[in-house]
């Protein structure tokens, strides 16, 4: 009976350990392959809808290099990007992004863009 609870004891742990932190739905997690075409369009995206809705700061989209998703009824992306000034120095941006459907742009959602520093 012992070794019975020792047993159930242990395999909880182990299946606790070894879950992948992807399964908690809702929750928020790092973008693994930050260099993903996907996530860099995603970007890039962001910054033209800034720049269209009134961001007249003549930003021009270098690249994503941080973000986080997370998985609802689409995804939500928090995105760190690199953007080049008009002045031609780097500044950092976070845009906040939400995507129904990744094959079709006329469902993303530009949520917010902000400076990161």
């Amino acid at each position: 009976m012992r070794t019975s609870l020792l047993l159930v004891a242990i395999a909880t742990i182990v299946h606790v350990i070894v879950m992948p932190t992807t399964a908690i739905p809702g929750g928020w997690f790092k973008i693994k392959n930050i260099a993903d075409p996907h996530i860099q369009e995603l970007g890039k995206w962001a910054v033209l809808e800034y720049t269209q809705l009134g961001g007249n700061d003549g930003l021009r989209f270098v690249k994503v290099v941080s973000g986080d998703e997370q998985i609802v009824k689409g995804v939500n992306y928090r995105l760190v990007i690199d953007a080049l000034r008009l002045d031609g120095s780097h500044g950092t941006y976070k845009a906040v992004l939400f995507e129904k459907d990744s094959s079709n742009p006329k469902t993303w959602k530009f949520i917010s863009f902000t400076p990161a520093n």
